[in-house]
Parts: structure tokens; C-alpha cells; sequence
């Protein structure tokens, strides 16, 4: 195998790819990225039989061929090489040469037999929309996604194709994250599918074109996205999701309207009193056009105020101050509408025009006397 390219094209499929290469395994080839060169360029695939990635490189190849580099190394090296035109090649011994400039690598490959092949997708239902809308849902949730791996489960987020309209929604027992974008084409009327957090993360990090598409394809085990040259496969996670639409309130007695950014600094003041060791929630006192916080920790007191719209009755409810921050800074809209039941039930966050794009559940944490 014989190929040129630029560095820098080398260098952003090789971080692409790799972001799927296992870290450890017992299958020594998941540790490496497969590069095969051909008539049509060179593909590089990094794959850790959850999740595959791979990405296809306008390159000048020589001799055709295909070989396994250590996903590290490599990338290490092209991230270092100077700019300009990068030759690799590899002989019949796997034995790999990275030249570029006056910097000459020789490194050991391994045969491309022994790397396993992705999952096919050659079938399944097709959904397409941009990538500026896919990335931003992404974002706009994935702070919700649990970490916890006693319910798998919950370490994705639920997509749910209605009509024209995709909904992604995560939860990990404190907190919900809603958020809704219409699509472009969709070949079925309704589908469900959960997606790990992990392969949703790295789809965000690939869009990168904001006006191209993405194109899903969800079938019985996996599903795919493909972004221009890079397409990523992950399997589906199983099992029951929560009900979101039975668990989110939709009653409110108290609603009343604030400025994000006020929010924002209002609670993010406050919680400089809390460090890791003393994790007490901020006291959040909804008033007659005000909102108030509180926290007292060991290290101290601390107090401010911003202004809101509508009266809250005086209504006490204790957040934890990371969950509250996370649901503020991921909402896309400057103005939000703050829906209150009671002191012990969840506070739901919407935009203050009305529309269903997005919403975030924060469950309330008990206060005890000294907070």
C-alpha cells in the first residue's frame, strides 16, 4: 500500500476515525485504525464493536493495499509531521513508513484480515435533517444523559420520529431534557430509537457543516449517521425508556417569566460558596416579581436576587446548583417561563413564547432547616 495526501486531511480523518478505536482490548486490532487505499482514495475505520467510525480521505494512491496502525501512534505522529504532503506506505510484512518534510517514521502494522468488519446498514429507515439542527439538539441534552451503567438504558437518549417532527429527550433521575426540531424527509410516519450518549457526542463533534445534511439510518440492531465523507454505526441501546410525556407535568399553578442570563448570574453567584465537599442546594424563595437564593455552607453565606415576571407566592424550592446551571445554559431561547406546582414537585423550564421546542425537568432537593 502506497499513498499521498496533506497533512491536514490526514490528520482530521485520523482524529475522526479514532475517536472510535478502542483505548483497551483484548482484540489487540480494535486498539489500531484500519486504512485501506484504493481506487477512489483511502478509507480510515476505527470500530470497538460498539461504535465504528469510519471516514473516506481524497488521497493519490500509488499502490492499492490496506493495513492496521496503532490508533495512538499514529495519530500522534500525524498530529506532529509538519504541514505538506504526507506519504504512508506498507510492505508485504505490514511494516508501515510515515514520511512528511525531513520527519521519516518507521512503525509495525498488523494484517487488515484479522480487523473485524462494521455492521451492515444497507437497510433500515432513513431520516434527514441539517447538521446545524442535529448538533444542537445534542447539545441542548446530552447534559441530561445518565453515566450510570446500572441502567443502561438511560446512558442514550430516546429519538422519536412523529410526522416531521424528531424529539430527543434524556434522563438520569434528577433531570429531563426535551428537545424538538422538524426534519427534512423521513421515510416512515413514527419510530423510536435509543442512541448511547457516547456515539451521540461524536456525531456532534462530526457536524461540522452546519447547511449539510445527515442522513439516519436506523435498523434492527444499529443505527447510522452520515455526515459528507464520515459515517459513524452504533448499536441500539434496549429496553423500556421512561414515559416522558406521563412524567412531566403539564399543570402549573405558578408560572412566571425571567431573563436566562439573569438566571444565569444570579445562581451562579451564589454557588461560590459550594465546593465539592459541602454540596448544599441554593434556596430558591419565587416572590412578587423576584426571585431570591440563598446557600449556606461551611464556607459561608451567600445571597442575591434577580427579577422576574408574575408573583410565585413566596414558594420555596431547594436545586442542586450544577443541575440548575446545566438546564439554564443548554436552553435555547434568552427568555424562559418557570412552571411551579409546589415546593416538592419538578420545575419545568419552556421558552416564554409558547412554542414546544425544547423543555427541562430539574427535580427539587429536600431542604433542611440550616440551608
Amino acid at each position: 500500500m502506497k499513498f499521498t495526501c496533506e497533512k491536514y486531511l490526514l490528520s482530521l480523518a485520523v482524529a475522526t476515525a479514532g475517536r472510535a478505536a478502542a483505548s483497551k482490548s483484548p482484540i489487540p486490532s480494535l486498539e489500531g485504525l484500519l486504512l485501506e487505499a484504493g481506487q477512489s482514495g483511502v478509507r480510515i475505520t476505527g470500530f470497538d464493536l460498539k461504535k465504528g467510525i469510519y471516514t473516506n480521505l481524497a488521497a493519490d494512491v500509488s499502490v492499492p493495499g490496506s493495513v492496521v496502525i496503532s490508533a495512538k501512534l499514529f495519530g500522534d505522529i500525524v498530529r506532529k509531521l509538519p504541514d505538506g504532503i504526507v506519504t504512508v506506505s506498507s510492505d508485504e510484512y505490514n511494516a508501515v513508513n510515515i514520511v512528511c518534510g525531513n520527519a521519516d517514521y518507521n512503525i509495525s502494522g498488523t494484517p487488515s484480515e484479522d480487523y473485524p468488519e462494521l455492521p451492515s446498514m444497507d437497510f433500515g429507515n432513513r431520516i434527514t435533517l441539517s447538521q446545524e439542527k442535529l448538533a444542537s439538539m445534542i447539545s441542548q441534552i446530552g447534559f441530561a444523559i445518565s453515566t450510570n451503567e446500572s441502567r443502561p438504558v438511560y446512558t442514550g437518549a430516546l429519538m422519536e420520529v412523529e410526522g416531521k417532527v424528531l424529539t430527543a429527550v434524556a434522563v438520569d433521575g434528577y433531570r429531563l431534557a426535551l428537545r424538538k426540531e422538524e426534519i427534512d424527509s423521513c421515510d416512515v410516519e413514527a419510530m423510536k430509537f435509543i442512541v448511547p450518549g457516547t456515539a451521540l457526542s461524536d456525531v456532534e463533534k462530526i457536524c461540522m457543516s452546519p447547511e449539510e445534511p445527515v442522513d439516519i439510518t436506523v435498523g434492527i440492531k444499529h443505527v447510522s449517521f452520515s455526515v459528507g465523507e464520515t459515517v459513524l454505526i452504533s448499536r441500539r441501546l434496549e429496553g423500556e425508556f421512561l414515559n416522558y410525556r406521563k412524567t412531566v407535568p403539564f399543570e402549573f399553578g405558578v408560572q412566571l417569566t425571567a431573563q436566562r442570563a439573569d438566571l444565569i448570574r444570579c445562581a451562579d453567584r451564589v454557588s461560590l460558596i459550594i465546593d465539592d465537599r459541602s454540596k448544599n442546594p441554593l434556596r430558591c424563595t419565587f416572590g412578587d416579581g423576584q426571585l431570591s437564593i440563598t446557600c449556606a455552607t461551611p464556607l459561608g453565606r451567600a445571597e442575591d436576587s434577580c427579577p422576574v415576571e408574575g408573583n410565585g407566592g413566596d414558594m420555596v424550592i431547594g436545586f442542586n446548583n450544577l443541575y440548575l446551571m446545566d438546564a439554564l445554559k443548554a436552553a435555547p431561547a434568552e427568555t424562559l417561563r418557570v412552571n411551579l406546582i409546589s415546593g416538592s414537585a419538578p420545575c419545568v423550564l419552556t421558552p416564554a413564547d409558547g412554542n414546544d421546542s425544547f423543555l427541562y425537568m430539574i427535580l427539587p432537593v429536600r431542604l433542611r432547616a440550616g440551608d
